[in-house]
């Protein structure tokens, strides 16, 4: 039988055990057609109950998860703690927040900063607490240390229980975790995102005893092998306006599908449980967190953190990394990345 694996969180959670593999409510495809919410409630339910007694499910939301910068994804969350109240105290929420009322500008001023919390825990509506808090990006029109200070005081008034931070710097994370206790930073890692600083900020929670939230480590999905073309996107996806899935950056990056597909195949495992796998083999403090609706990809994605990757496997797949490095930027190679407030 293979061992169920977990995950410590940082900080003032570290006496909080999760899954190796975190989750997010979430299908690429048109945002103005709203994901049923039965199909989403099973999802959650399925990898809340794959949890070992004691073993919390990390989820993750954000204040603008849903079409143009709403609130859909944590209504649906508010609704599904409703129907299912009891999957409440077995799940940890983290919750990305801290931008401008309808914008996606970062703003850590203190009123803009309990703005957000508060409009978070208002859409709850007490069905569950707010067990961390992260701003989404690392703001410039305040220090770090005074918006982490800002957060500590909406946490000592009982807005949420743990502060987190996202898409910042190891420099930055060390500054912040010097005010407040950090008890998870969230960044993107996967195959094809694995740049100098993503592993600075590794090392460095490592150092910090903060556990990494490792999202997108499919690759938006691209890894999977799903994706064939970038025809295959709904014409509404916000995939098509990155840079990795347009022209020829999509034909080049197809190589490295190739080759992941045939490890995956090797080994007896979908090119996306190897992903996961590997993104999970980055320490024993990193937590991968693909996004995923439906129960049967939550279930597998699971079983992904489970699977042991031997010294053999991780030679082939960064001969991978060595031999196919990925054409395009994270993003749109047409915007600026302070403008996207990467590695803040």
């Amino acid at each position: 039988m293979v061992a169920f694996k977990t995950a410590k969180l940082g900080g003032t959670a570290s006496d909080i055990v999760v899954g190796k593999v975190a989750g997010y409510v979430h299908r690429w495809r048109d945002p103005n057609v709203p994901l049923p919410d039965e199909e989403a409630f099973e999802a959650i339910k399925a990898g809340v109950d794959a949890m070992p007694q004691g073993v919390k499910m990390f989820l993750n939301s954000g204040e603008f998860y849903g079409p143009n910068g709403s609130t859909a994804n944590l209504e649906l969350l508010a609704r599904f703690y409703e129907k299912y109240p009891e999957y409440a105290e077995r799940t940890f929420l983290s919750v990305k927040g801290g931008g401008k009322e309808n914008s996606f500008v970062p703003d850590s001023s203190p009123e803009n900063l309990r703005r957000s919390a508060d409009k978070i825990n208002a859409v709850l509506r007490g069905t569950k607490r707010v067990d961390l808090f992260e701003c989404a990006r690392v703001a410039k029109n305040v220090p770090i240390e005074d918006a982490i200070r800002t957060l500590a005081q909406l946490k000592k008034e009982g807005k949420f229980d743990h502060i987190g931070m996202s898409e910042c710097s190891a420099a930055t994370l060390k500054r912040a975790n010097a005010v407040h206790p950090i008890a998870a930073v969230e960044i993107e890692v996967s195959l094809w995102s694995y740049e100098e600083e993503t592993k600075k900020v590794i090392e460095t929670a490592k150092e910090l005893g903060i556990a990494v939230i490792a999202y997108s480590p499919l690759g938006r999905g691209f890894l999977t092998g799903a994706i064939k073309s970038p025809d295959d996107l709904p014409p509404q996806d916000m995939r098509r306006h990155f840079s990795r899935f347009q022209g020829e950056n999509f034909k080049h990056n197809l190589a490295i599908v190739e080759a992941v597909k045939a490890i995956a195949a090797k080994k007896g495992v979908t090119p996306a449980q190897l992903c996961i796998a590997w993104v999970a083999s980055r320490g024993p403090h990193v937590i991968p967190l693909p996004g995923s609706s439906s129960k049967k990809r939550n279930l597998e994605n699971i079983a992904g953190g489970n699977i042991e990757l031997t010294d053999a496997d991780l030679a082939e797949i960064d001969e991978i990394i060595s031999k196919y490095p990925v054409k395009g930027g994270r993003y749109r190679d047409d915007v600026d990345p302070q403008v996207l407030h990467l590695w803040g």
